[in-house]
């Protein structure tokens, strides 16, 4: 059954709460894990709108902090379906926190998130195309491609070196190196 595509648009979700004091670290910042909750939870948001069934997380890419959070800041987190493969989507999420009493806005993080979509008899479930309507739709799409296609050589360079890795042969490398040999060889 070929179903219908549906558009960035159609899914897109954004998600605001405010920072409250319950949610900072010892630094008076707030807590990356809180950030990452929320971050989940929009992904869930967009992804199960896009493929009108329950969505689980795979995987979370690329989750740059590039600014602290503040107790009370108000954070909106904006996604939107990046890619669609058979049963998997890539959601694109845009953390901006605002400061209320002055109204500054600052992007402070960014993440993909890969989801796949479950189906009643909880097997992956086919998603729904993603109807590209501009250049931006199109140039997130492929960028996604790229992203998943350098993983996947980053995966396989990381397996293949660490079957080849020899420790014997490196401990060398580990006397330059910020640690101590608690045994003896």
């Amino acid at each position: 059954m070929e179903l219908t595509a549906r558009s960035v648009r159609f899914s897109q979700t954004t998600l605001t709460e405010l920072m409250i004091p319950s949610y900072a670290n010892f630094g008076g910042k707030i807590h990356g894990g809180i950030l990452l909750s929320l971050i989940d939870k929009v992904a869930y948001a967009c992804a199960s709108r896009h493929a009108a069934n329950y969505c689980v997380t795979v995987s979370v890419d690329a989750v740059d902090f590039l600014e602290p959070v503040e107790v009370g800041d108000l954070v909106s987190l904006m996604a939107s379906v990046n890619y669609v493969g058979r049963t998997s989507l890539v959601i694109g999420i845009k953390v901006i926190a605002e400061n209320v009493r002055n109204g500054t806005q600052r992007h402070t993080n960014t993440s993909y998130v890969t989801m796949v979509a479950k189906g009643e008899d909880d097997k992956p479930a086919l998603v729904p195309p993603l109807l590209l309507e501009n250049e931006g739709d199109a140039r997130r799409f492929l960028e996604a491609m790229k992203r998943k296609e350098l993983k996947e050589t980053y995966r396989n360079a990381f397996d293949n070196a660490k079957t080849r890795l020899d420790l014997g042969g490196n401990i060398e490398k580990l006397a330059q190196q910020r640690c101590v040999l608690a045994w003896e060889q």
